[in-house]
């Protein structure tokens, strides 16, 4: 491997350290009586809430329309996702060190499949959350769901939800983005010769 495909790799691999810094998504309700909004932030090893009641009153939301408690206690990917990360990061520093170029395609191709993988499950878990309702719940509007978007804002009941990704995600971003280039480097130079 060439030193630039080197110095992007170990770049990447300490970009993505801010996986354990910032947020990975933030999801905000608005409604009349909450103008400033509540806020839900998802870290790669919990959720808190955008102050220190913010959580706890989603919860009590969450509870008047039959949707399960989040207890970020109960969340096993809370728990999966920082080893992952802590090996990508330890495996990107063992490519740069030493320079093997399928190591280098097998760090890229793997962060794809983790990258891909945990869009999936996070919808899944927002969608489980948003239309496994109790049917004992004080509030039950026939065939509503309550799933909010992953991406953007969405009108329920009388809230609207927005959901964007948070720093620590556009930090992966530009990891993968890194690890992509120096990918394509050594392919272009393995056709070369």
């Amino acid at each position: 491997m060439s030193w630039i495909s080197r110095g992007l790799i170990a770049l990447a691999s300490l970009i993505m350290i801010g996986v354990f810094l910032f947020p990975l998504w933030e999801i905000t309700l608005f409604a009349p009586q909450y103008k400033e909004g509540l806020r839900m932030i998802i870290w790669v090893n919990k959720i808190t809430g955008g102050t220190p009641h913010d959580l706890m009153n989603i919860n009590l939301l969450n509870h008047y329309v039959g949707m399960k408690k989040i207890d970020p206690e109960a969340i096993p990917e809370l728990k999966i996702l920082p080893i992952i990360f802590g090996f990508m990061i330890a495996f990107g520093l063992a490519v740069a060190a030493t320079g093997k170029r399928k190591l280098l395609y097998a760090w890229v191709i793997l962060l794809i499949i983790i990258g891909v993988a945990s869009l999936v499950d996070f919808w899944w878990w927002e969608y489980d959350y948003g239309h496994n309702l109790n049917p004992h719940a004080p509030i039950k509007i026939p065939g509503m769901a309550y799933q909010p978007p992953m991406f953007g804002c969405k009108n329920l009941l009388n809230f609207r939800a927005c959901a964007f990704p948070s720093t620590g995600t556009y930090m992966l971003a530009v990891s993968g983005t890194l690890g992509v280039i120096a990918a394509a480097i050594e392919y272009l130079r393995g056709r070369k010769k």
